[in-house]
């Protein structure tokens, strides 16, 4: 099994800004910028693919093979409360709260990693066997990680995943 896991493009307005579950777009040269990065790590055509719901993940699936499926556990970590404002401005003790526990703990209003490694597990369950391209997030990218090669969740922090980047398992 192949599971070929692939960042979305870089999404419009996203610097210094706390997005998760915020739906920001993408320019079609972004996405351009991604399908060559993506295209360049596979070793032959595009299998199936399955994508995270939020558009700046569809825009990529849809550029690599016009069918493709959507599947909500791939979706970002939910921020809460935190969404769509920018890190700086967050309340800082709050913030340090959750940094100091972030995988038990989860943002106000939102959710805590190990909701989403608990997603990202049922999804790899699903798919156990199986190769696909998964377009989706860096977190779910590193819960996958994590899950795969027995990564210390915090360790998968260290993990570069940029904007079309891809980390094959």
């Amino acid at each position: 099994m192949t599971l070929v896991f692939a960042r979305h493009p870089e999404p419009v307005g996203a610097a210094g800004l706390c997005y998760g579950r915020t739906d920001l777009p993408v320019t079609p040269a972004a996405v351009e910028r991604a399908v060559t990065l993506v295209r360049s790590r596979l070793a032959g055509p595009v299998g199936p693919v399955v994508s995270s719901p939020l558009s700046r993940c569809v825009a990529l699936a849809a550029a690599l093979a016009p069918a493709f499926t959507t599947d909500d556990r791939l979706v970002e970590l939910d921020f809460g409360t935190w969404e769509g404002r920018r890190w700086d401005e967050l309340d800082r003790a709050e913030f340090d709260a959750w940094a100091g526990d972030y995988y038990h703990r989860a943002p106000p209003g939102g959710e805590a990693w190990g909701a989403l490694f608990r997603r990202v597990e049922g999804f790899l369950a699903d798919w156990r066997g199986r190769d696909a391209v998964i377009v989706t997030h860096a977190g779910v990218i590193r819960a996958a990680l994590s899950l795969v090669t027995g990564m210390e969740p915090a360790k998968t922090l260290e993990v570069a995943v940029p904007f079309g980047g891809v980390v094959e398992l």
